[in-house]
Formats: C-alpha cells, structure tokens, sequence
C-alpha cells in the first residue's frame, strides 16, 4: 500500500545537502518590525542553544494597506521661512540735475524780449505801444520765415524759462520721470529751475504718525479684539516709495493689519508687561515688512485695545467674575489669619484652656463673626 504526500512549493528545499536534514537544528524565525528592522525571534525568547546568523534588512516603513494609518515621518521638517518681499534693485533714490532759480528767470525773461523785439521787427507793434516804450519808428519788414522761426525760438526759451520754476520746501521732495523712467529726486529748497518735461511727483519726507482705525486682533485666547495703534514712520527712500509700490500709505496700513493677526494683543490696563512686548514686536515685523519700499518705521504701538462687540460683553462678565473671586479669596485668606491669631493668642497667653470641641467651636463663631463684618463694612 502506498501513500501518498503532498508538498508545499514554497517550504521545498533543493536538492543536495541541507543544514535543515542535520539533528538538532532549527529554522530562524523573523519577526518583522515596520518602525525599525527585522528581529530574529531568538532574541526575545532564547530558546535555541546555537541560533544561526540571520543577514537583517532594513525595513521600509510604510503604510499599512486597509487600515487608514498615515506613514509616520523619521523626523519633522524644519519650517520653511517666510519669503521677504525685495524691491527692484535699480530703483535707488539718486540726486537729480536742476539749476538755480535764476537761470529760469533769466531764460524766462530773455524770450519775453526776444518776443517783444520780433514783433517790432515785424511791424505788429502798435503806435501807441511804441511810443510808450520808447521804441523808434520802423515801418516793419512785416511776418515772414525769418520772423515766425524768431517767435518760435523766443516763446519756446521763455516757454522753458517760466515753466521750469518751481519751489521748493522743507520736509518735501520731487520724484522726477521721463516716460517712465525714474530721473532722480530733488530734495533741494528755494527756487529752482527743473525741465518742464520731466514729470514731477511730490513726496512728503517728513517724520510722519499715523492713528489707524480699530483693526480686527486677537488675545493670547484668541478672543477677537479691535485694536488702534499709533504708527510713527517716514519716507526713507523715495523712489522705492513712489515707484515700488502702488500707494505707499495704503501699503503700510496693510502691513499693520497683517502684523496684528499674527501678534497678540492684551486689553491695556491689564499687563504692562505684555503690552511692551507686543509693541516692539508689532514694531520689528512691520519695520521688516515696510523696509523694501523705502519706509522707516519707528514705533508701532497699541493705543486702545477693546473688545469686539460680539464679545465685550460675556468678557466683561467674565472679568467681573475673576475680581470678585479674587476679592473672595483675600477676605477669606484674612478672616484665617485673623481667627488663627486670636486663638492662638487666647492659649498662648494662658486666658482659656480649651479642648478640641471648644477650640472648633471657638473658630466657627469667631469666623462667622468676622465674615459677617467684613461683609458690613463692604456693604
């Protein structure tokens, strides 16, 4: 009778000798660690007497298939920084070329005359015009070429001389441009002369402060609050300010407002502390922000800080609830000392001998009494 036997193809072993056909050995059993590497089950039981060398593989941690487990990161990444705005490197305030004032007036007042002499050359000045300046009789060689290009020379040189004056003052400066071209900045004062073709832009250089609206911010609990801050700045750079960006004080009042929604704001009156820190750093980013565009801010500071409407009234409750508590808790801290002292003066100084029930009696009435009268005197 013959039996038959039937073999896995996966627990075959080949042909030829084997360490598995020796007495006394036993296969190496693995267990498989996705956190770290492979562990050879001899380790955790030791219940072979000569386990065989085991080659271990590192495992790949990974997912588990079915089960909805996120893979589990070696080590968290580092935050990335937040990238700074960078204004364009041309644009650098540089002095622009102007004459003094003079010279306008000068160029001004020479294409008047040269205006005046050519209409006497043409014979267009009246009679009576001549005789009250003095000019002599001349019949005039009447408007030809040589008279017309005379007018156009003389009224563009006084066109010139005229149009280019311009004044100059204290605090304030010129942005020049030639078709969109930045042509330098005047900061110069007094009267000048600057070529009427150049597009001028004023800039106020002066040390500015600026009181914003109430802005949406937030408490160390995220509380919503509206807070005004005081913003003392200034135009450093005027052709960043100018030419970098749209509207320089729009940009800024949005810098203020992004600094607010990262910072938190304590109401003032509460920690003096905590509102200094939350001024120099309302001060640092917006100063950080603002600097590409030209713009020196100085100070950033929280002038009224109120709860928003939606929850000035449960924090109110709220703050009225935490003194009251307060105040509870020093008349009762009082009151104990208060009691401790009187009995433990009355059996220091030997005037009772009391046992534990009279001494508890003792210190329910004298708190009683007590409470009772700092309440009489609160009220």
């Amino acid at each position: 009778m013959s039996t038959t036997s039937s073999t896995n193809p996966e627990t075959t072993a080949p042909a030829g000798p084997s360490p598995a056909a020796e007495p006394g050995f036993r296969p190496t059993r693995l267990i498989h660690n996705e956190a770290t590497t492979e562990i050879p089950v001899h380790l955790l039981f030791r219940d072979d007497p000569a386990p065989a060398p085991v080659p271990v593989r590192p495992a790949v941690v990974g997912r588990r298939q079915g089960t909805g487990e996120q893979p589990r990161t070696r080590r968290p990444e580092a935050a990335r920084p937040r990238p700074v705005p960078c204004a364009d490197p041309e644009l650098r305030e540089r002095p622009a070329r102007v004459l003094p004032g003079a010279a306008g007036v000068a160029a001004g007042f020479c294409g008047a005359a040269g205006c005046a002499v050519t209409s006497w050359w043409a014979g267009v000045v009246p009679p009576l015009a001549a005789q009250a300046l003095g000019l002599p009789a001349y019949a005039g060689a009447g408007l030809g070429p040589a008279q017309w290009a005379a007018y156009a020379v003389a009224g563009a040189l006084g066109m010139f001389g005229f149009g280019g004056l311009a004044r100059g003052r204290t605090g304030r400066a010129w942005v020049l441009g030639l078709f969109g071209r930045y042509r330098g900045t005047v900061r110069r004062t007094g009267l000048m002369w600057v070529n009427p073709l150049l597009l001028r832009r004023r800039v106020d250089v002066r040390l500015r402060h600026w009181r914003s609206e109430p802005m949406p911010a937030a408490d160390g609990n995220g509380v919503a609050l509206k807070a005004v801050t005081l913003v003392v700045w200034r135009v450093r750079d005027t052709a960043q300010a100018t030419l970098g960006v749209e509207d320089h004080e729009t940009y800024l009042r949005e810098c203020v407002e992004a600094a607010l929604a990262r910072v938190p704001v304590e109401p003032l009156g509460t920690v003096r502390s905590s509102a200094d820190v939350a001024g120099d750093t309302l001060t640092r980013l917006v100063a950080a922000d603002a600097a590409p565009v030209g713009l020196e801010v100085f100070s950033v500071r929280p002038v009224r800080v109120e709860y928003a409407p939606e929850v000035a009234a449960a924090m109110h409750r709220r703050r009225i609830a935490a003194l009251d508590a307060a105040q509870r808790a020093s008349v009762l801290t009082s009151v104990v000392d208060s009691v401790e002292d009187t009995v433990t003066r009355l059996t220091v100084r030997g005037l009772v001998e009391l046992d534990d029930y009279e001494r508890k009696m003792l210190v329910k009435d004298l708190t009683v009494a007590f409470c009772a009268g700092r309440g009489d005197t609160g009220h």
